[in-house]
C-alpha cells in the first residue's frame, strides 16, 4: 500500500530550480526580435498633459515608437471591458486613455526601442508640460468627506459590516470597565522582489503569446482578450514562476497593457519592465483609520462594542476591505455598532495586500482587547477565554469548526506565559525592558469555483492540469500530494502543469483559498479519472476485478486491486494498453455547494505570543521571540505551511516596527520609493519564531478540510507586539510602525 502523502513534509518541488537559476520569469524570457519598452510617470498629481515632445525623442538612436494618450490606438469603451476578477465597484484606470492625470506616477508614456537602455535614456530625456490643478492626497485632513462605499460584485467577497445588535453606546455609558482607542495604520507597498514584467510575444495578426508577473493567468488572459479586442483562444498567458507578489498581482498591472499594446501596433515582441520606484505607482494597502470602544462587566464580559473605520480609496473606484466586522465575529456582545467608510482621494486605487483588512483590524481589536483586560484586571489570556466565541453571533450561525480555545493552551504551554509578572514595566533584563504581549487571529475561508484536468499517460503517469498560479507558497507540490494520494500513486509518477491560460480554469490566487479551491478541483478531476479507469478496467476480458464496484477496490502503487483480495489487480500500464493505448483522460468542474455552506461561519484561528525587549534608554524595540499556534483545518504539507506561517510572522514584525510608505501630501507624492529607505527587517532582526499546527477536522469547509495559511500568520502577531511593547514599558502606542521616538520619556 501506498504512503499517504498528505500530511507529509515534502520539499518544494520546484525549489532546485529556483535556487540554480533555471525557473524562468516574466522578463528572462529572451525571444527572437525582442524590443523594450520604458514607461514615462507623471510628476504631477492632478491636472492635464499640454504637450509632449515625442518627435524629438524618436529621433535619438534606437528609439523605435512612442506611445501617449495622442497615438493610443482606440480600443475598449465600457468599463466592464476594463474589469477584472479583482475590481471594485467603479471605473477601472485606463493607461493612456487620455491627457488627464489623475495620480502622481500615473504612466503617461512608453518609449519603445531596441534596447533596455536606450529606452531607459530616452524616458528620461522626454520632456512633458502640464496645467496642474489641487489635489487632496491625505485621508485624515479628509475624514470629514467621508462617506459610505458603493456596493458592486465584490461586496460577496467582501462584506459590508454587519448589522447592529442593542445599543452599544447606551451599554457602553453603564459599562464599569471601558477601554477606547484611535489607530492610525498608513501606506504599505508589496514590494515583491521580483519587479513587474511582461514579455509579449506576437504570434501574428489578433495573437499573442504573453510572459506575465501575475496571480492569476486566466483573468489576465480575459482583461487582454477584452480590452484589445481579441478572441479569448489566441490570448495564451504564462506565469509558472512568480517572485513574490502578496496581492499586487491579483489585478492586470499597467506594463501588461502596454507591453500587448506595443507588440500588437509594431507587429514586434516587445518587453516592459518596471523599475523598482514604479512598483510604488499602482495598488498599495490603504492608510486606514480606526475607533474602538469595547466595554465589560465587573466579570470581564464583553457588554458593548463599538468599531469604526475610515479608509482611503481612488477617486474611480471604491476600494473596500472586511475591518470592522471582524469585531463581532470574535468577541459575542448583546450590543455591537460597526460602521466602515471611505474617502476619496487622488492616488491610484489601493489593492488587496496580504490579509487585506484583517492585518488592519486585528491591531485596533486586539490592542483594545488588551487594554480593557488591564481595566478590569484580568489577564489577556484570560480575557479572551472569559469572551471566546461558542458561535459567531454577528450572523447568528455556528463555526465550522474552531479550535482556537488549543490554539491559546497550547501556545501559552510552549512559550511560557504562565511566567508572565502582569505589570508594565516589571520585567528586565539589563538595560533592557522585557514585555509579553499575546493576541488572537483570525481569517476568513472561502472555496471558489474552479476546473482541472486528469491524464493517466500510456506509462501509466499521472498528468494533472491548471491555469493557477504559483506565487511561491508551494502550489505545485502541493497540488502533486492531493493528486498522489488520490490515485495511490508515488509522487515521482505525478506531474501538476500549471501557470498557464490554456489550461482549466483557476480563479486568482490569493486570499488564502487556493489550495481549497484548486485542490478540491484535482480532488475532484482524480475521483473522476478513477471512475473512469475502473470501467475500463472492469470491461477488459477475464478482468480480475469483474463484479466489483469502484468502493470495493483500491488505487495503490500503480495498480487497482480488489480489496478484499489484492491478488487480484491490473496495473494502471495494463488498463490504458487495453484503451488501445490512449491516454484515459476527465476534466472535472468543482463549484461549493452555496446552501451548505452559508449556514456555517468557516474561518481560520491562531493565539500568538511575543516577547520583546525594549532599550530603556534608546527606545530600540527587539521582537526576541515568538509563537503562533494555528487552527487551520487539515494541513496538506506541514513544511510549506510552515515557512507560510514563518513568512508572515517576519511581515508581521515589519508591519509592527518597519514598514510604511510616507508620503509628502504638499506634493501627493510618496517620498521613499525604494527598498534603501521603505525598510524591512533583515536577518538581524529576526530571533527565535516558532509555530504550532493545533489538530482540527473540519468535513464542512470543503472536500479537503482545509482552510488556507497564507494570511493567518500575518494577523494576529502585529497586535501581539504593540501588546507586548506596552507591558515592557507601559506606552500603548496605536500608530504602526512604532518608532523608537514613540517611547523614549
Amino acid at each position: 500500500m501506498s504512503k499517504l502523502l498528505k500530511g507529509q513534509p515534502i520539499s518544494r518541488l520546484e525549489g532546485h530550480l529556483k535556487v540554480t537559476g533555471q525557473a524562468k520569469y516574466a522578463g528572462e524570457y529572451n525571444v527572437p526580435d525582442l524590443l523594450y519598452g520604458y514607461v514615462v510617470n507623471s510628476t504631477i498629481t492632478k491636472g492635464k498633459i499640454t504637450a509632449i515632445n515625442s518627435e524629438e525623442v524618436k529621433k535619438l538612436p534606437g528609439i523605435v515608437a512612442v506611445f501617449s494618450h495622442l497615438n493610443r490606438p482606440s480600443l475598449a469603451w465600457f468599463d466592464i471591458q476594463y474589469s477584472d476578477m479583482d475590481a471594485p465597484p467603479g471605473s477601472p484606470f485606463r493607461p493612456l486613455h487620455k491627457g488627464d492625470v489623475i495620480y502622481n506616477g500615473q504612466p503617461i508614456a512608453l518609449i519603445v526601442a531596441e534596447t533596455f537602455e536606450q529606452a531607459r535614456h530616452a524616458a528620461s530625456v522626454l520632456k512633458v508640460t502640464y496645467e496642474t490643478e489641487e489635489f487632496n492626497t491625505d485621508l485624515e485632513a479628509n475624514l470629514s468627506t467621508a462617506r459610505d462605499p458603493k456596493v458592486g460584485m465584490a461586496t460577496a467577497l467582501k462584506p459590508l459590516p454587519p448589522k447592529d445588535k442593542g445599543n452599544a453606546e447606551e451599554a457602553a455609558s453603564l459599562a464599569p470597565h471601558s477601554a477606547s482607542g484611535y489607530f492610525v495604520h498608513g501606506t504599505e507597498h508589496h514590494n515583491p522582489l521580483e519587479l513587474f514584467a511582461t514579455t509579449t510575444v506576437y504570434d501574428g495578426p489578433g495573437k499573442v503569446t504573453i510572459y506575465d508577473k501575475t496571480q492569476g493567468t486566466i483573468n489576465c488572459q480575459l482583461y487582454v482578450g477584452n480590452v484589445f479586442g481579441l478572441h479569448f483562444k489566441d490570448v495564451r498567458v504564462i506565469s509558472p514562476y512568480v517572485g513574490g507578489a502578496f496581492g499586487s498581482g491579483l489585478r492586470p498591472q499597467y506594463q501588461l497593457f502596454l507591453s500587448v499594446m506595443a507588440a500588437l501596433e509594431l507587429k514586434r515582441n516587445v518587453r516592459v519592465t518596471l523599475s523598482r520606484s514604479q512598483m510604488f505607482t499602482f495598488g498599495h494597502r490603504p492608510p486606514t483609520i480606526q475607533t474602538t470602544r469595547f466595554s465589560a462587566n465587573a466579570d470581564g464580559k464583553i457588554t458593548s462594542l463599538y468599531h469604526k473605520a475610515v479608509a482611503e480609496t481612488s477617486r474611480n473606484e471604491d476600494y473596500t476591505e472586511v475591518v470592522v466586522n471582524w469585531s463581532p465575529m470574535l468577541y459575542p456582545s448583546p450590543n455591537f455598532a460597526t460602521e466602515y467608510q471611505l474617502v476619496p482621494l487622488d492616488v491610484f486605487s489601493p489593492l488587496d495586500m496580504r490579509a487585506p483588512g484583517g492585518s488592519t483590524a486585528l491591531h485596533a481589536i486586539e490592542s483594545t482587547m488588551d487594554e480593557l483586560a488591564y481595566k478590569v484586571g484580568k489577564d489577556p489570556l484570560e480575557m479572551r477565554l472569559i469572551n471566546y466565541a461558542e458561535k459567531d453571533e454577528s450572523a447568528g450561525r455556528p463555526f465550522s469548526s474552531k479550535e482556537l480555545r488549543e490554539c491559546f493552551a497550547q501556545g501559552a504551554e510552549k512559550f511560557g506565559w504562565d511566567k508572565r509578572n502582569p505589570m508594565p514595566r516589571s520585567m528586565k533584563k539589563g538595560n533592557k525592558l522585557v514585555g509579553y504581549g499575546m493576541a488572537t487571529g483570525v481569517w476568513e475561508s472561502m472555496t471558489l469555483p474552479a476546473r482541472a484536468e486528469a491524464t493517466i499517460r500510456t506509462d501509466g503517469s499521472l498528468l494533472v492540469k491548471s491555469a493557477v498560479t504559483d506565487i511561491g507558497t508551494g502550489t505545485l507540490t502541493v497540488m502533486t500530494q492531493i493528486a498522489a494520494d488520490e490515485l495511490g500513486l508515488p509522487l515521482e509518477l505525478v506531474t501538476f502543469e500549471y501557470g498557464d491560460s490554456k489550461m482549466p480554469f483557476a480563479p486568482i490566487q490569493g486570499g488564502s483559498f487556493t489550495v481549497s479551491t484548486v485542490g478540491s478541483a484535482v480532488t475532484a478531476a482524480v475521483r473522476a479519472l478513477r471512475k473512469k479507469i475502473f470501467k475500463i478496467a472492469a470491461g477488459i476480458t477475464n478482468s480480475p476485478l469483474d463484479g466489483y464496484k469502484l468502493d470495493e477496490v483500491t488505487f495503490s502503487d500503480g495498480y487497482v486491486f480488489a480489496s478484499d483480495a489484492p491478488d487480484k489487480k491490473l496495473s494502471l500500464f495494463q488498463i490504458v494498453s487495453a484503451n488501445k493505448g490512449k491516454v484515459i483522460s476527465t476534466k472535472k468542474l468543482n463549484v461549493p455547494n452555496p446552501l451548505k455552506l452559508k449556514k456555517h461561519t468557516r474561518a481560520a484561528h491562531s493565539a500568538v505570543f511575543v516577547e520583546v525587549e525594549v532599550d530603556e534608554e534608546l527606545g530600540m524595540v527587539n521582537v526576541t521571540r515568538a509563537i503562533t499556534a494555528v487552527a487551520a483545518g487539515t494541513v496538506i504539507n506541514p513544511k510549506t505551511a510552515r515557512s507560510q506561517i514563518l513568512g508572515g510572522m517576519v511581515w508581521s514584525i515589519s508591519k509592527a516596527l518597519r514598514e510604511e510608505t510616507i508620503p509628502d501630501h504638499r506634493f501627493g507624492k510618496y517620498m521613499n520609493q525604494n527598498l534603501a529607505e521603505y525598510h524591512i527587517p533583515v536577518h538581524a532582526d529576526i530571533h527565535d519564531l516558532d509555530v504550532i499546527f493545533v489538530e482540527e477536522k473540519d468535513e464542512i469547509v470543503n472536500e479537503l478540510g482545509s482552510k488556507g495559511l497564507g494570511e493567518i500568520g500575518l494577523v494576529g502577531m502585529p497586535p501581539a507586539i504593540a501588546n507586548a511593547i506596552f507591558h515592557a514599558t507601559g506606552k500603548r502606542i496605536n500608530k504602526f510602525p512604532i518608532h523608537f521616538e514613540m517611547l523614549i520619556d
